[in-house]
């Protein structure tokens, strides 16, 4: 963690919600006139498209499996290494993964591939990621420890495995075995790497449809965010006004001590009324730090 240049991660696997949650967090800065340097996850992976497919068909010729939710297919050091670097300097290197041909043109590459790294946004006030691992533990890296702020995507399981399945195939022409194959492979890395970081996050927002997604393997459409709650847990948040936003959004109400249950429709109602006084909070502790740095200069003379 980082007073002087804080780390905001929001974690949720792939189809989650992390990209919609990422348009609030846009905002919000925006609002508050903050500078963001923003990150994608997948920016970590170890292989190309094409790589992890060979990688794939190998570790399923020895008996294993392998998948994005894993160690073996992302580079769980370099993620910590680089929050460490910006958290102690501000600055660090990335590339991106370019997902669909319109992500890859501008690059002449081809999608599946990486873009050769480059600086961070120069002078930025804190860092945004938004991925896979953004409160990953293991025995050999703790990349949780380094964000300021951690927030988990997570609806409940047969939604987030609808929502996979019709993004990948509408949108990055995967076909629907591929993606199912997909999700029945990963579930050993979901287990093990995945689901753990939620207990750590700050604030989880679980989106639970209303609607019957018994079998998300058939759905044919997204349940709607007004067709469904979303469960908002709270962990180590001292300054959380419960009352006011139970006043402030319509229909909602506390389930336990530390949990609010909100309409869909009201998500990103809510997450601004939450999440806007702790990013606030955030900047005004950094510009803090930088006037006690600056003062401290003066009186040295240095």
């Amino acid at each position: 963690m980082s007073a002087k240049h804080p780390i905001i991660a929001v974690t949720g696997s792939s189809g989650a919600g992390t990209t919609t949650t990422t348009k609030a967090f846009k905002h919000i800065f925006r609002q508050l006139g903050i500078s963001a340097a923003l990150v994608e996850g997948d920016s970590f992976h170890r292989y190309t498209r094409g790589e992890m497919e060979l990688a794939i068909r190998k570790a399923r010729e020895e008996g294993r499996a392998i998948s994005y939710f894993g160690p073996e297919a992302n580079d769980f050091e370099a993620l910590e290494r680089f929050f460490a670097e910006y958290g102690e300097t501000g600055a660090g290197q990335i590339r991106r993964y370019l997902h669909t041909f319109d992500e890859a043109v501008p690059f002449n590459q081809m999608p599946g591939t990486f873009t050769p790294f480059q600086p961070l946004t120069a002078d930025s006030e804190l860092l945004y990621y938004e991925g896979l691992h953004g409160a990953v533990v293991t025995d050999e890296v703790d990349v949780a420890q380094h964000a300021d702020l951690l927030i988990g995507m997570v609806p409940i399981v047969n939604l987030e495995w609808i929502q996979k399945i019709i993004r990948d195939t509408s949108e990055r022409g995967h076909s629907r075995e591929k993606v199912m194959d997909s999700i029945v492979r990963s579930m050993d890395d979901y287990v093990a790497h995945m689901t753990p970081q939620f207990s750590r996050t700050h604030i989880n927002f679980q989106r639970v449809p209303t609607v019957d997604t018994s079998n998300p393997f058939s759905a044919k459409d997204i349940p709607s965010l007004d067709e469904s709650f979303v469960v908002i847990r709270f962990r180590g948040i001292e300054d959380a006004n419960f009352p006011y936003y139970l006043r402030m959004i319509e229909g909602s109400f506390m389930s336990r001590i530390n949990t609010l249950v909100v309409p869909g429709g009201k998500m990103a109602l809510a997450m601004e009324l939450i999440l806007t006084p702790l990013i606030r909070k955030i900047k005004e502790t950094r510009q803090q730090c930088l006037l006690a740095e600056q003062a401290k200069k003066l009186q040295t003379g240095r």
